[in-house]
């Protein structure tokens, strides 16, 4: 294949897909990867051994970094299907079927490195102190551990995305990750929260702004709070892990229940049940549970029983 026909293909595949999902989200992401589709659309791409290459190559990484190259090779199959067969023959080198046999394991090279999280017996103590704190920064983070959202999502958030009567949060599918329309049930105090900003909020249609006109806080800020708390030690994404740990070992709600409420596929008739009716509400009891549970600090010095009550 000749370089020019390549950057063709590039640009006639990423211009498809801005087309099909038409969000800037999707395009920027897939458009970093431009480099890599024309390589993966080289005449030599045709060897598996330059498919490997390619999976290696990332931001001088290697196979052990597993997402980054897995992604990268998810992307080099999609390219080479979309230029088969108006730019080459053959079976695609990229599919997974094919290099399984030519690379290790990678659960067998590399551990899953989970995001630092804080025990949930924590909470209520770490969140009494978020409390007593004014600034806009604790009211995104006290939000976002409340509403079990990914930084980026709560901080993204803009007003016409709620209805604070039916203590309901909208999340448009071009601002989820799994992109699917996302929708949370708001526990009493993260409805507080929103109201206390509606009452001050100025001319931004984001609920958390930024310093800068048209722009929201950035998740560094929230970052930078925990280490004014003295929580380095733990990260943003890290409160969904002790949410998820929370309700399965001390509520009694379905699983999928709190896999919905993380966003978490699980399966498209599950996920659409518990996003309306009386599975909603099953989420709703969940929200409010974890809320009142992060109302209330453990005791100095009370021994929390292994067997505590469990929350249904």
């Amino acid at each position: 294949m000749q370089a020019t026909a390549s950057i063709e293909l590039c640009s006639t595949f990423l211009a498809a897909q801005c087309r099909a999902f038409g969000d800037y989200k999707t395009a920027r992401r897939e458009s970093g990867f431009f480099g890599i589709s024309r390589n993966a659309t080289r005449r030599d791409c045709g060897k598996i051994e330059e498919v490997i290459a390619l999976a290696r190559r990332p931001h001088r990484g290697s196979w052990k970094k597993r997402e980054t190259a897995n992604r990268v090779r998810g992307r080099i199959e999609t390219i080479i299907d979309y230029a088969t067969p108006q730019y080459r023959v053959g079976d695609n080198p990229a599919r997974w079927q094919i290099l399984k046999s030519k690379l290790p394991k990678r659960d067998k090279i590399s551990k899953v490195n989970h995001h630092a999280a804080m025990s949930y017996s924590e909470i209520g103590t770490f969140m009494a102190d978020l409390r007593g704190r004014t600034s806009l920064s604790a009211r995104a983070l006290e939000f976002t551990i409340l509403t079990w959202a990914r930084s980026s999502e709560a901080l993204g958030a803009t007003w016409d995305e709620f209805d604070l009567d039916a203590g309901i949060w909208i999340i448009p599918a071009s601002r989820m990750k799994a992109g699917r329309e996302h929708c949370v049930p708001l526990p009493p105090r993260a409805v507080e929260i929103l109201r206390e900003l509606y009452a001050r909020r100025e001319s931004s249609s984001f609920v958390f702004p930024g310093a800068q006109i048209g722009k929201a806080l950035s998740s560094a800020s929230m970052s930078k709070l925990l280490d004014i708390m003295g929580r380095s030690d733990v990260t943003l994404h890290g409160f969904r892990s002790t949410a998820r740990t929370w309700a399965a070992e001390r509520t009694k709600f379905p699983r999928e229940a709190a896999e919905v409420a993380l966003a978490h596929a699980v399966g498209s008739k599950v996920e659409a049940a518990y996003q309306r009716g009386a599975l909603l509400d099953k989420r709703r009891g969940l929200m409010n549970a974890w809320a009142e549970f992060c109302a209330k600090p453990a005791a100095v010095g009370k021994v929390v029983p292994l067997h505590a009550p469990m929350v249904s």
